[in-house]
């Protein structure tokens, strides 16, 4: 079962109320301590894409790899395209490779273009758990786009732990809560014993101090 959404919407509110004001909207971050994992089975490996019900409030750097119109499209939406010429150029040139990888917090690429990102870029990306969400060539791609700023990225690195932004002070109790839950929901479908794999459950803003979720 997923967490109780009283009990979420009263740690946000606690979050909120414990939070100095500050002249900017802060983010408030997830973080879920996972019991009795086996770090080497595949559930100790977590890496997950998740579509939240809200945006988080951050502006996703999205950056698009197609051709032709879906290129012309996804220019017109305001996303970096980078286009089989630009995937040739980054060939063997390991530090462009890994400055794309850096720049921008998620791919989406035309699927027939696939095997050349794997050859440019995949070393780079694959590590970063950021390789291109596939689309098929009459994707929608501007729909595509939006969709992804509603995405978060959450992976284990050698620990039971599993951090992410949720969302920022601007968002309602309900949303942020609302976001929470999707994100337990994903992560308690990869446990072998589902939420009696969570040890515990917090939240906190980006300066302030962190609140223990009831379970």
């Amino acid at each position: 079962m997923p967490l109780n959404m009283k009990n979420l919407i009263a740690a946000v509110k606690e979050v909120k109320n414990n939070s100095s004001e500050r002249k900017f909207s802060q983010s408030i971050d997830l973080a879920i301590n996972l019991q009795n994992i086996d770090m080497k089975k595949p559930e100790g490996r977590i890496q997950e894409r998740i579509e939240l019900p809200h945006s988080v409030g951050k502006q996703m750097q999205v950056c698009v790899i197609a051709r032709g119109e879906m290129a012309m499209k996804a220019k017109k939406a305001g996303a970096t395209v980078l286009e089989s010429a630009n995937l040739e150029a980054l060939v063997g040139d390991k530090k462009k490779q890994k400055e794309v990888a850096k720049k921008y917090d998620l791919f989406i690429a035309e699927a027939p273009m696939m095997p050349l990102v794997g050859k440019s870029l995949g070393a780079s990306l694959g590590p970063r758990g950021k390789m291109p969400t596939p689309v098929a060539p009459n994707a929608n791609i501007e729909e595509q786009i939006k969709k992804h700023q509603n995405v978060v990225f959450v992976r284990m690195r050698g620990q039971p732990v599993i951090q992410c932004r949720i969302g920022n002070e601007a968002m309602t109790d309900e949303e942020i809560a609302e976001n929470v839950q999707a994100v337990v929901r994903r992560i308690e479908g990869k446990l072998k014993r589902g939420i009696k794999n969570f040890k515990s459950v917090y939240l906190k803003t980006s300066m302030g101090g962190s609140v223990k979720v009831a379970m």
